[in-house]
């Protein structure tokens, strides 16, 4: 029956769906951690050291954190294989492209696949910098996160990474959620344009959210 309702297009635009609705949970919750870092070193590096304590005692230092992490790859693996195996099997249905391209096509939709690549990009590059250290400048300082997101955010191309990818991530949102929505089955004519609202909120907060702190390293709020 998974093997059935995997290879239907409707079963992969569930998955895709569910999944994206998992990583946007997430993204809520990691934007507030995020702007802890406005309440000083002690306040986020406190934080970012709960994160590893959560669940103790009745689990490990840092298991919670690793199942988080699990699901969270496993959610984005599923997305974005969904995705692809969708988006090639419209190219098949029509190898030619469109003579006149749908004028009420917004520019999230059109950008939804390119988005796409740029966030995968983006969170290998935001892994390796922040989580591991290996492209991190300045010196990664293991437990001290407040310093390197710092020192990340104090030089010109990780604005510019960091940036270009939360712009990426509200225009997904703003279609994604809507698209989860209809395939979930929570869309109607009523609930469209509340629904359609409560995508571009939500890709608003997002945005800004994640943008207010490379922003408040530049301007010196964060230092």
């Amino acid at each position: 029956m998974a093997r059935t309702v995997w290879d239907s297009s409707v079963g992969k635009k569930t998955v895709m769906a569910v999944s994206g609705l998992v990583m946007l949970l997430y993204l809520v919750v990691h934007m507030i951690g995020n702007l802890k870092i406005f309440f000083g070193s002690g306040e986020f590096n406190h934080y970012a050291h709960w994160l590893r304590t959560l669940g103790e005692p009745f689990l490990h230092y840092e298991w919670a954190l690793w199942i988080i992490r699990v699901a969270l790859v496993a959610a984005v693996v599923a997305h974005a294989t969904a995705a692809y195996q969708l988006s090639r099997r419209d190219i098949r249905a029509r190898p030619s492209k469109y003579v006149h391209r749908k004028p009420r096509a917004s520019y999230a939709t059109r950008t939804m696949r390119w988005g796409g690549i740029i966030l995968g990009l983006f969170i290998v590059w935001h892994i390796l910098d922040l989580t591991t250290g290996t492209v991190h400048p300045g010196g990664f300082q293991s437990g001290h996160p407040y310093q390197n997101v710092v020192d990340t955010f104090s030089t010109w191309y990780g604005n510019i990474i960091y940036i270009v990818a939360m712009l990426a991530l509200g225009l997904h949102i703003r279609h994604g959620f809507w698209s989860a929505a209809q395939t979930l089955g929570a869309g109607s004519r009523t609930r469209d344009r509340a629904l359609k609202t409560v995508a571009n909120v939500l890709a608003l907060l997002l945005t800004a959210g994640f943008v207010a702190v490379p922003v408040g390293v530049m301007t010196g709020v964060v230092s």
